[in-house]
């Protein structure tokens, strides 16, 4: 069976290491496409039938619609570590192997931004830089920030990123490093960099909370009214896991009463978004366009996995990482 392969809505893939294409062009046909996020799952179908491979991005969703009326598919392969787009379900009915990059090749990238964020939104960087662009170096001193040392700082989800993330803020920073994490044990978190709590606890201890959970049906809008009630007042965020961890309903009142100082954000619920969306309003929030997996080193990695996986379900083989079956 010749290959066909189609690469959906991601625009790094290829884009910085061509050979990635290359090799893939060795195996087959390839198109790039790039959908609504929105696009429902009998279009999605429609539009890729007689594409047995899928090089996936974080969106659109392969719901369990679009199993339904699809033809028949090999592998899609996430072009990233998270399969949350995935209908799993549906893919392992239809025997279609889904497959993830490794975690360990997104982990020093996305850990590094979520500390770039945060430095971002204690430091006021953005805003000084602004108003040096503006004339307006005077104003020098509207740009108090704070420190991270001694700082409480609550990991929620400690497991490959997360716990890179505790480690750079507890070892090169001097935070106090606590986490919350329903899957691991007590031990495996203290060998992680931080103190194990429970969610409620951590909410009202942290003068920090970085969001580092993997999105799942147990967990969506997992911060909401009742969980930033809990918060310190003058909280700082910074969310590089999904944006549909936190109710944004919730976020905005919380920005209105102060609860929350700053949040850095590098993923929101719906995206992508424009620049009229409500969150954009509030000087405080801090949105990059989902790039925290975005370096040279990452990317490399992260298309060579993906191409590996290609390459053995060419060959018949089954490749590494397999989420499905």
């Amino acid at each position: 069976m010749g290959l066909r392969i189609a690469i959906v809505n991601s625009s790094s893939f290829g884009k910085y290491f061509p050979e990635h294409i290359e090799r893939l062009k060795a195996l087959g046909e390839i198109a790039r496409f790039d959908f609504p996020a929105t696009i429902d799952g009998k279009s999605l179908a429609e539009a890729l039938l007689g594409y047995n491979i899928i090089i996936a991005s974080v969106k659109p969703y392969f719901s369990r619609e679009f199993f339904q009326y699809k033809d028949h598919t090999l592998l899609i392969a996430r072009h990233g570590i998270g399969v949350d787009n995935i209908h799993l379900p549906s893919a392992a009915e239809k025997g279609v192997v889904v497959t993830k990059v490794t975690p360990w090749v997104e982990r020093e990238a996305v850990a590094e931004l979520a500390v770039a964020l945060l430095l971002d939104i204690l430091r006021l960087t953005h805003e000084a830089r602004r108003a040096v662009y503006k004339s307006r170096w005077a104003e020098r001193a509207r740009f108090v920030g704070f420190e991270i040392k001694h700082k409480t700082v609550g990991i929620i989800g400690i497991g490959n990123i997360g716990s890179r993330v505790a480690e750079i803020l507890r070892h090169g920073f001097g935070a106090n490093t606590i986490a919350y994490d329903p899957y691991l044990s007590p031990e495996t978190i203290r060998s992680r960099a931080a103190e194990p709590v429970e969610l409620d606890d951590l909410l009202q201890q942290s003068d920090i909370i970085s969001l580092n959970a993997s999105l799942n049906e147990g967990n969506y809008h997992m911060l909401s009214h009742r969980e930033f009630a809990l918060m310190k007042q003058g909280v700082f965020l910074v969310n590089t896991a999904r944006g549909e961890l936190i109710d944004e309903d919730a976020l905005v009142a919380a920005l209105e009463t102060g609860k929350v100082a700053a949040i850095g954000m590098d993923v929101v619920e719906g995206e992508p978004i424009d620049g009229e969306h409500r969150l954009l309003k509030y000087p405080n929030v801090l949105v990059v366009p989902h790039i925290a997996a975005y370096t040279r080193e990452s990317l490399r990695l992260m298309g060579e996995k993906v191409v590996q996986d290609v390459e053995r379900v060419a060959r018949g083989e089954m490749p590494e990482d397999v989420v499905v079956p």
